[in-house]
């Protein structure tokens, strides 16, 4: 199948984006084997009137650069000294939107993601959240920056439709800092999937 083309990802509305994901597959070729899956759970993060994303108010650090890219490339950092979380960076360049991969189901390369998991077989703890899917997939913060039309980590749309009454928009999960913006039903679920992290 296909790759996403970066005029998927350079789109001007982040959030229809998140929502487009939604039943998309992503994959990686860590140390030339074949991981992924379909994505059944995403946040969008706007760059304008939205306090939970890292680039709100125009912040420019070290770890937000990549943000204010083109879209198409990834954005990755850690979190509480142990998890790696993957985003996609979207809109034009200088325009820093992002969406948080959250959940996936699995479905190429298993055992090797059970290995890297340390698991013996496969459930919802194997990629159904977003600092367990990184693990799985091999991907960590050296991948920060890297190119999503690649042969490292991509995405494919293999063309099965994901109806508007399967998608569950919620609020974020852990952004209580971000005031009223907290409540912005910005997550997107695939309904009855056993591999989104728990409901909020």
């Amino acid at each position: 199948m296909p790759k996403l083309p970066l005029a998927f990802y350079q789109r001007p509305n982040v959030v229809q984006i998140a929502r487009d994901l939604i039943g998309k597959y992503l994959f990686t070729t860590i140390d030339g084997v074949l991981t992924g899956g379909r994505i059944v759970e995403t946040e969008a993060y706007a760059h304008i009137n939205d306090q939970a994303c890292h680039s709100h108010l125009g912040r420019y650090t070290a770890r937000t650069k990549v943000m204010y890219e083109a879209g198409g490339v990834a954005y990755t950092y850690l979190i509480y000294g142990r998890y790696v979380l993957f985003n996609i960076i979207t809109n034009e360049a200088g325009k820093a939107d992002a969406v948080l991969i959250r959940g996936l189901e699995p479905t190429e390369g298993i055992p090797e993601m059970l290995l890297r998991r340390g698991l013996t077989a496969s459930a919802r703890n194997l990629t159904g959240g977003p600092g367990l899917l990184t693990q799985a997939l091999g991907i960590t913060t050296k991948h920060y920056g890297t190119d999503l039309t690649g042969d490292l980590i991509w995405m494919e749309d293999r063309q099965e439709p994901v109806h508007e009454e399967l998608i569950v928009a919620s609020p974020r999960v852990g952004i209580d800092y971000a005031g009223s913006d907290a409540a912005l039903p910005w997550r997107f679920r695939l309904k009855g999937s056993p591999w989104t992290s728990p409901a909020k």
